[in-house]
């Protein structure tokens, strides 16, 4: 298992950073006013989360109770690893089905929780092994995790997986489906939610809304999956300055609706370099496009940091031989990137 993003990867410094999929933009300037609005009193009471479910539920459009806010999609993630995968009564290890390429968090907090882990690669062009997924599935599955889109591809998991999936589970397993992306997608599963009791879904204010250091996400699901969750994660993990900014956030739908287009724009800027560079991408449907550079891929992302410009090495990721991934933000952003990539490339090869 590798270790995570934030710990491996060089601190750009001034430099340009295209390798987190963070928010390129920012967050928006009514987050910052209202988190500088904090009272003294607000900042010394634990917070009442009750105003902060209720704008979340009413722009999901689900109902309050099957919404609990988190601190950052991670702690969601962590919850879910403790809630469905503690070994049994009688101390057998219960497993965890990744379906790759996938964040590897899913693999670290099953682990943690005690999880035995099976890794489902992806088919061809990273086609969805719907069959080999099935095939995983077994009386000891705790929880199958998914991504849609997916990272690093931006590929959304086809619309009858996540039933035949979910169809499939044993007894209390869930399957874990991250939207952290879903901002930037043109459908979500969030609205065939009433018809799959057993899938929790999981979404983040890190990526479209740029509240990735706020440490601010959410999962949905039904009541009795969202009751469970609250016993695995701490009662008051979300701080008042980050619900200050959540509800800021979804107050400016201007902003979401500018930076939406920014990463759209920034995504056919990529698919046309590549055209005209001779390289393999694929069409994402998140804020990044991975990119086959070949064998060279670690002497690119190296040529590109040397040049103050940071992507992201995604080779060893299964399926993923050759590839980087580079984050679709602000379209100036993009075209420097693409500028120094130009550059590179033509050293490299």
């Amino acid at each position: 298992m590798t270790t995570h993003e934030y710990v491996r990867l060089p601190d750009p410094g001034d430099g340009l950073r295209l390798h987190l999929n963070e928010n390129t933009a920012g967050c928006s300037p009514r987050v910052l006013a209202a988190m500088r609005a904090v009272s003294a009193q607000e900042a010394a009471c634990y917070p009442d989360y009750t105003r902060l479910h209720e704008a979340c539920a009413a722009h999901l459009g689900v109902p309050v109770e099957q919404v609990l806010v988190t601190n950052g999609l991670d702690e969601g993630i962590h919850g879910v690893a403790f809630g469905w995968l503690r070994r049994t009564e009688d101390g057998r290890a219960r497993t965890a089905i990744v379906v790759e390429p996938a964040f590897d968090m899913y693999a670290a907090c099953a682990e943690a929780a005690g999880a035995r882990i099976v890794q489902v690669p992806p088919g061809h062009d990273f086609a969805f092994p719907l069959d080999a997924t099935l095939a995983a599935i077994g009386p000891s599955t705790g929880v199958v995790y998914l991504t849609s889109p997916n990272n690093p591809t931006g590929i959304p998991v086809p619309r009858e997986a996540v039933p035949a999936i979910a169809g499939r589970l044993p007894g209390e397993a869930v399957l874990f489906l991250d939207e952290a992306y879903v901002d930037f997608a043109t459908s979500s599963f969030l609205a065939d939610l009433p018809h799959l009791p057993n899938v929790v879904i999981g979404r983040t204010f890190a990526k479209a809304h740029g509240l990735a250091a706020v440490r601010a996400g959410l999962v949905v699901a039904a009541p009795d999956l969202i009751a469970r969750l609250k016993r695995t994660v701490p009662p008051y993990g979300v701080n008042a300055f980050a619900m200050a900014g959540i509800l800021a956030a979804l107050d400016d739908g201007e902003r979401l609706a500018w930076y939406r287009a920014e990463v759209a724009r920034s995504r056919e800027m990529i698919y046309a370099f590549c055209a005209r560079q001779g390289l393999t991408c694929w069409r994402s449907e998140a804020n990044f496009v991975l990119v086959r550079v070949g064998e060279g891929a670690r002497a690119v992302v190296a040529g590109l940091a040397a040049r103050g410009v940071f992507i992201r090495d995604r080779t060893t990721e299964p399926g993923c031989s050759g590839c980087v991934r580079i984050t679709a933000g602000v379209a100036d952003h993009t075209a420097a990137c693409l500028a120094a990539l130009e550059a590179v490339l033509c050293d490299v090869r």
